[in-house]
């Protein structure tokens, strides 16, 4: 199974991927945590680190960033096995891309997201 830790601040994301993996959730594939911010992120992994294998994270959130999310990702919990992070932004901008793949960032996706190509990216990993 593998758990995935979404971190986005948008009030409606846990009910669209609770929606959009639904399938693989029922069959035990994925299991999905949300968080709604940086902060809660780094409380949440203090806690469930070595059970998390991907971190979704939005970029642009207030409070901490998800640049700066990554930063402490890669500087805390760099223990292997060393989860993989995938950084989301409405921005695709090559700046935001090179600057997350820069602090440690596996991948980078747009938004809106293409959830049949995020499929086919996490059951690559699971």
């Amino acid at each position: 199974m593998l758990k995935i830790l979404v971190v986005d601040d948008e009030p409606d994301v846990k009910d669209l991927f609770l929606q959009r993996f639904r399938r693989e959730i029922r069959n035990a594939e994925f299991l999905l945590d949300f968080a709604k911010s940086g902060e809660e992120a780094l409380s949440y992994l203090s806690d469930h680190s070595s059970e998390v294998v991907l971190i979704l994270s939005d970029i642009n959130m207030p409070g901490m960033s998800g640049f700066e999310l990554l930063r402490h990702i890669r500087e805390d919990f760099n223990i292997p096995p060393s989860p993989v992070v995938m950084m989301i932004t409405a921005y695709g901008d090559p700046g935001s891309q090179e600057q997350a793949l820069q602090l440690g960032a596996n991948d980078f996706l747009t938004k809106p997201l293409d959830f049949a190509f995020l499929k086919q990216k996490l059951h690559d990993l699971a």
